[in-house]
This record gives structure tokens, C-alpha cells and sequence, in this order.
């Protein structure tokens, strides 16, 4: 009985973090590349956002919009009431050019869809604007639109494996008026 009295006290404490403070998610395909490749693994902070409001360049991991059961990890661009536009290759938003340093120098980003090269557009309330890094090879936000801050299930904060590259989710700042 004192056995069967551990495994569920476990178990319970396993299931209280998982669904409430944070959960394990596995990089799948390329999007993120080169920052968070094909196969890694972090730790999301599902905490953070209850307290708080996503911040321009957080790594978030929310519902994907294009299919139910799986979930996408990309950096926020837009906040609420920002004016994001494409345009000549760079992202600019509030007609200020974001200094995107965690990219490669020679990346260039084009328009979707939902956002085409050198249209711009208003993020409403309570939305927020998603870009992956390897900005040729992601489905997001310039394709399908705005993602809610409910649909945001957590902050990437840890990677653990592969072990050379673990270490905290590097913070990003994009310079004056941002």
C-alpha cells in the first residue's frame, strides 16, 4: 500500500506541473532554423502568461491555427495596436526597421498571404503577430493572420537536449522605439 502511495503522490506532482507550470515540446521541421532546429527539445513556461503579456521577440508555442491538434513554436513581431509591414526584404513595425541580429545578415523576408510585401497592418487587441526565424521555410502569421493570447499554451524557455546547445531561450532587444 505505501508502494501504490508513492506512485500516485508521483504521478499526481507530474501531472500538476505538466498541465499547469510547464511542459516538454520538440522542435518539429525547420521554421525556427537556425536557432532552434529540427529536433531539439525545451521546456515551455506555461506561467508566465497568466501573470503577464507576451513581449515583442519571446519564442511562444500556441495552438496552430492551420491544424487542431498540433501546436507551432514562433517569435512574436507584433503586439497589440502595432503596425507590422513587409517590405524590400526587412519587417518593420511602427515604421521602425526591426533589428532582427538572431538572424542570418543575408535572410531576406517576404509578404504571405495575409500580409503582403509592402502592405501593412494593425494588430488588434488581445493578438499578437508570429514570424519563424527561417522566415523562407515558416508558415505563419503572413500566411494565416493573427494568433489570441489564448491560443498561446506557453513561453519557450529551456532547451535540455541535444545537451550542446542547452542552456535558457536567449532573450532578444530590438534597439530605441521598440
Amino acid at each position: 500500500m505505501d508502494i501504490l502511495e508513492v506512485v500516485v503522490f508521483a504521478i499526481a506532482i507530474f501531472m500538476f506541473v505538466y498541465l499547469l507550470i510547464m511542459q516538454p515540446h520538440k522542435i518539429k521541421g525547420s521554421s525556427m532554423y537556425p536557432n532552434f532546429p529540427d529536433g531539439e527539445y525545451l521546456l515551455t513556461d506555461k506561467v508566465t502568461y497568466r501573470f503577464g503579456v507576451p513581449k515583442r521577440g519571446d519564442v511562444v508555442v500556441f495552438k496552430a491555427p492551420v491544424a487542431e491538434n498540433e501546436e507551432f513554436i514562433k517569435r512574436i513581431i507584433g503586439l497589440p495596436e502595432d503596425k507590422v509591414e513587409v517590405k524590400d526584404g526587412k519587417v518593420y513595425v511602427n515604421d521602425i526597421q526591426l533589428d532582427e541580429s538572431y538572424l542570418p545578415e543575408d535572410l531576406v523576408t517576404s509578404g504571405g498571404f495575409f500580409l503582403p510585401e509592402g502592405t501593412s497592418i494593425i494588430v488588434p487587441d488581445n493578438n499578437y503577430f508570429v514570424m519563424g526565424d527561417n522566415r523562407p521555410h515558416s508558415s505563419d502569421s503572413r500566411s494565416w493572420g493573427f494568433i489570441s493570447k489564448n491560443e498561446i499554451t506557453g513561453r519557450a524557455w529551456l532547451i535540455y537536449w541535444p545537451i550542446e546547445n542547452a542552456g535558457t531561450v536567449q532573450k532578444v532587444a530590438y534597439g530605441e522605439g521598440l
